[in-house]
């Protein structure tokens, strides 16, 4: 077993704290990721729908939104309005099965937390669902079929993205070589199969093509992978799938996953090896609890102020700026430079109701 990390690192400078939450309503476009024709033609014919029930698990104490027949892909646009932007800018890929999208509990709510960072959110609408298996096939656990590279669907789909904003870089106030991803569950498949296939060039053959600008670079430049699923080899779930081989393209990386995720949970420490034995820059962090699809900040958990030390690691990968000490303590200011950390009260309870409806309370930045 790799060792757990619990540590908290401190909430980021005082004067974060006279900052308020940015909204959603930050957002400034919504861009179709294929304007003229997807790749592939749509897998279903019916309309784009939400198909949350009150019976789905909550984000962050939140019923989140997810969506199913997604067959007109797009990208939203957060930028950082309430601090000063970066630079730094992530894709994001919310989970769901590749059946569906939790666009509010691990989608929004990561573009919360990337504005708080002075990073603009880039929040990926990929095509869901995949492909469905031939009648009669068999449940595998931990495994979904179609494979890629049989459905290349979403991985074309984070490639464009990626071409997009780098193609919008100087648009968007983004530097070009500070671009990553940021993926849960499936979505940390997702962001897992593009560090190591920006490459795959299979939509140049499909009717998509016109829509692509090849000459554009589709790598990460980092990649933050929380509770990654389907990276294991069924049914024991012990190998890492030969896909997902990190190579040159590859990125530094962040892994977090609970030790119970039964179904996953041995996915990012397989990945974490892999990494290591390519001497590609990674960390992982493993906590006791928390299951699957935690989201961003479990009630309560030990996991809760995870996106503190994710940010610590932004930092420390001059992804984004470090910390500018505001105060200083000790004889002759000799001693320490940082700020006094605020008190970071656990989130809302469990409430009823879903997020586009009954919104939480305002989090402080200075506590993502």
């Amino acid at each position: 077993m790799l060792p757990m990390t619990l540590n908290r690192v401190a909430c980021i400078s005082s004067f974060a704290l006279l900052l308020a939450t940015l909204p959603a309503s930050a957002q400034q476009k919504v861009l179709p990721l294929w304007p003229h024709a997807t790749p592939e033609p749509p897998v279903t014919t019916e309309p784009e729908k939400d198909v949350t029930t009150d019976k789905d698990a909550l984000f962050d104490g939140r019923r989140s939104r997810r969506f199913t027949n997604v067959t007109q892909p797009s990208m939203s646009v957060y930028p950082p309005t309430a601090i000063p932007n970066s630079g730094a800018a992530a894709l994001v890929f919310p989970g769901g099965s590749y059946f569906r999208l939790s666009w509010d509990g691990e989608g929004t709510d990561a573009c919360t937390w990337l504005n708080s960072l002075g990073m603009t959110c880039l929040l990926v609408k990929y095509r869901v669902p995949q492909t469905p298996p031939p009648a009669g096939t068999p449940v595998v656990r931990g495994a979904y079929p179609p494979h890629y590279p049989a459905d290349p669907n979403d991985l074309e789909d984070a490639q464009q993205a990626m071409r997009m904003a780098r193609a919008h870089a100087a648009e968007w106030h983004i530097d070009p070589n500070r671009i990553g991803v940021v993926g849960f569950s499936a979505g940390a498949n997702l962001a897992v199969l593009l560090s190591t296939h920006p490459d795959d060039n299979h939509v140049m053959s499909t009717p998509a093509a016109p829509d692509v600008n090849a000459t554009i670079d589709a790598r990460a430049n980092f990649a933050i992978v929380v509770y990654p699923a389907y990276l294991g080899v069924p049914p024991d779930l012990t190998t890492l799938d030969p896909i997902y081989t990190p190579n040159q393209f590859t990125p530094p990386t962040f892994l977090l996953q609970a030790e119970n995720d039964r179904a996953f949970g041995k996915n990012a420490p397989l990945y974490y090896i892999a990494l290591a034995n390519a001497n590609i820059p990674a960390e992982l962090h493993m906590y006791p609890t928390g299951g699957h699809g935690f989201g961003l900040h479990p009630v309560g958990r030990p996991e809760e102020h995870w996106t503190q030390i994710a940010a610590a690691w932004l930092r420390s990968n001059s992804i984004i700026p470090p910390l500018v000490p505001t105060a200083r303590r000790g004889q002759n200011a000799a001693e320490g430079n940082s700020s006094p950390s605020p008190v970071c009260p656990n989130q809302q309870p469990p409430q009823p109701g879903r997020p586009d409806k009954t919104p939480p309370p305002a989090t402080d930045p200075a506590c993502w």
